[in-house]
């Protein structure tokens, strides 16, 4: 995928990305054990693969999270987690596409994420601090979905800028973190790390990036190991 690419094709792309149980537990945030658990009962259930070799889509990090969420503090609410919050990922990526906002998009200085979720499960879209939802107001309590994720003891990465130096781009060697500008993944930029233990050997292997790119790499591979 290229930045060239038509807006509705970076959405689509949101149920193409391919994690395995690992990656989109480290990614989401929530607990390896509730990725699996959550796929057997069908709460959020894996778009890429649902059988053997279970396959997690970025549009199900979004979903992951927002469960998680509602769940901590927020189980005691009655009807408070969705049956399965696809439905609403679906609607939120069809908005983004009406209101023509590409949030994978760097050029517009864009630091943050316009995806917000309330108590009630909502999905909303804040433009310009206007949340487009029927006209109402945001509910006060609410989670940046794509930005940083601390929830009781679990925490994940911001899943469009998880690092300066480091993009999440749907449909981008299939949604995994890589280098700003490049198809150079994390993993990659990681084991290369390993092997020579120095970033600017790493970076002369890669002209047109700086070793503190590489570093960025390496300390957020570490940061999701941990």
């Amino acid at each position: 995928m290229t930045a060239y690419e038509p807006l509705s094709a970076r959405l689509n792309a949101a149920f193409d990305g391919c994690y395995e149980a690992h990656r989109a537990s480290a990614l989401s945030g929530v607990p390896q054990s509730t990725v699996y658990l959550w796929a057997r009962n069908g709460l959020v259930t894996p778009s890429v693969s649902p059988t053997r070799v279970k396959l997690w889509s970025y549009a199900d990090l979004m979903a992951l999270r927002i469960v998680y969420w509602l769940r901590h503090p927020k189980f005691e609410i009655e009807g408070s987690v969705p049956a399965s919050p696809m439905p609403r990922v679906h609607e939120t990526l069809a908005e983004l596409e009406q209101l023509g906002l590409d949030i994978w998009d760097d050029s517009d200085g864009r630091l943050t994420s316009p995806l917000r979720v309330d108590a009630s499960g909502k999905i909303w879209v804040d433009v310009d601090g206007i949340p487009h939802r029927a006209g109402q107001a945001a509910m006060p309590e609410s989670l940046d979905l794509l930005g940083p994720f601390d929830v009781a003891d679990r925490r994940g990465p911001d899943l469009i800028r998880p690092r300066p130096n480091l993009r999440i781009v749907p449909g981008r060697v299939s949604g995994e973190p890589h280098l700003a500008g490049s198809r150079i993944t994390t993993l990659s930029a990681a084991a290369v790390y390993e092997s020579l233990g120095d970033y600017k050997a790493i970076a002369n292997l890669y002209p047109g990036f700086d070793a503190e790119a590489f570093r960025d790499a390496v300390e957020f591979e570490s940061s999701l190991a941990a």
